[in-house]
């Protein structure tokens, strides 16, 4: 008669449970026991011996748990199933990327059926507005870029969808030998910024909160690459960008940014701002709300990855470009995670979420800084539809 397809009794308990807890993480709904006998019955043969979750390939079985659910009356699954999307990163591939390239090297996007494709960047600005025209479906970007697209092109703005940086890194860098001490000091100075870098684009705002007079201020458009060779050579005598991208980049450049940079930071002046997040464009949104979720919970299980191995995570970034100094780009992850991302709201929403009357002031500002034509609504840029639960997200980085 040949061999029979199929379990005809319930697994184990135990592997019940398995199953059950397997399918709540990945899904987000409880299983049946006919959905188990179902995933069992198309893809397992009848086990003579060993565990039956070692038998099942896991993606696979998710599936097909998935489909019996739905045939079973008990909705959509909910995450995609074979969906490809590319998304564009802040930056070249660094080391605070890793939870990234953690969830991908682990399969977790895979499990949530996306088949992602992840792309260097060439600032947090303009992930922002790559996204918003079209050029990709998701990106790693400073969400008050996102603001100002949303304040003038309401209907390509890309939403945000799950907050990275709850801290603000913007700052000016110039050199610790030089007579600049406070913001009043840059007045009548030489200036140099990337055209799509966050601090630049928010210094007309930042000048308005401390009183800088900038009639005499100019500003030089310069490679981002280019920026600390710049500062040390004094060719300009400052720079915008984030605080932990210009410490890093000086130590590979041969600087001792402890000894040589002093940082005028924006948050230092009341500019209490959030930062980078993962933005979708508004089509992913609306058509395959799905995508959002599996991202989401595939980026939250990395960055828990990230915490317990963050030398994993480095190699990760180091399989996508082997020339990474591993030593540097470890100590910028860590610092990225210590200085970027632990403010203390993330105790109470945990990383992803943001507190709604902090986020309504950042909009706030934004807008000042780039003298747009109205306020966009909060809910407009910004939602948390698509999170892990709250017990599921990191609230450990938080700290006064």
């Amino acid at each position: 008669m040949g061999t029979q397809r199929g379990c005809q009794t319930p697994p184990p308990d135990a592997t019940s449970q398995a199953i059950i807890e397997l399918v709540e993480m990945h899904f987000g709904f409880t299983p049946t026991t006919d959905n188990i006998l179902n995933a069992f019955n198309t893809l397992s043969p009848t086990p003579a011996q060993g565990d039956p979750l070692m038998i099942l390939n896991r993606r696979s079985f998710l599936a097909t748990t998935g489909a019996a659910a739905l045939a079973g009356g008990m909705g959509h699954p909910a995450f995609a199933q074979n969906v490809t999307a590319n998304m564009i990163l802040n930056w070249r591939y660094q080391g605070p990327q890793g939870w990234f390239f953690f969830a991908q090297d682990r399969g977790y996007f895979d499990d949530a059926g996306i088949n992602l494709t992840m792309d260097q960047g060439s600032g947090s600005g303009a992930a922002v507005v790559q996204v918003a025209g079209g050029s990709y479906d998701l990106g790693f970007g400073d969400i008050n870029a996102a603001v100002a697209v949303a304040a003038e092109r309401p209907d390509e703005a890309p939403v945000g969808f799950f907050m990275m940086y709850n801290r603000p890194p913007f700052t000016i860098a110039v050199l610790k030998d030089s007579d600049i001490h406070t913001p009043q000091d840059l007045e009548g100075r030489l200036l140099g910024g990337a055209a799509n870098d966050g601090a630049l684009r928010l210094f007309p705002a930042f000048a308005k909160m401390t009183g800088i007079d900038t009639s005499g201020i100019e500003i030089t458009n310069m490679q981002a690459n280019l920026r600390e060779q710049m500062l040390r050579t004094r060719q300009v005598e400052g720079v915008f960008g984030f605080v932990n991208t210009i410490r890093f980049s000086a130590i590979l450049s041969g600087m001792n940014p402890d000894e040589e940079i002093r940082w005028i930071n924006f948050a230092d002046y009341g500019m209490d701002l959030y930062s980078n997040c993962l933005i979708a464009s508004r089509k992913l949104v609306e058509e395959q709300p799905d995508v959002l979720r599996g991202i989401s919970a595939a980026v939250n299980q990395g960055l828990k990855d990230t915490l317990a191995d963050p030398e994993a995570a480095i190699e990760a970034v180091a399989r996508r470009e082997s020339l990474i100094e591993k030593d540097v780009e470890l100590a910028r992850l860590m610092a990225t995670l210590e200085d970027e991302m632990s403010h203390p709201e993330g105790a109470t929403y945990g990383i992803g979420a943001v507190d709604p009357d902090r986020f309504k002031r950042s909009i706030d500002i934004a807008v000042e800084a780039n003298d747009l034509p109205n306020t966009p609504a909060a809910d407009t840029i910004f939602t948390e539809a698509f999170l892990p639960p709250l017990e599921d997200r990191v609230t450990t980085l938080a700290k006064a």
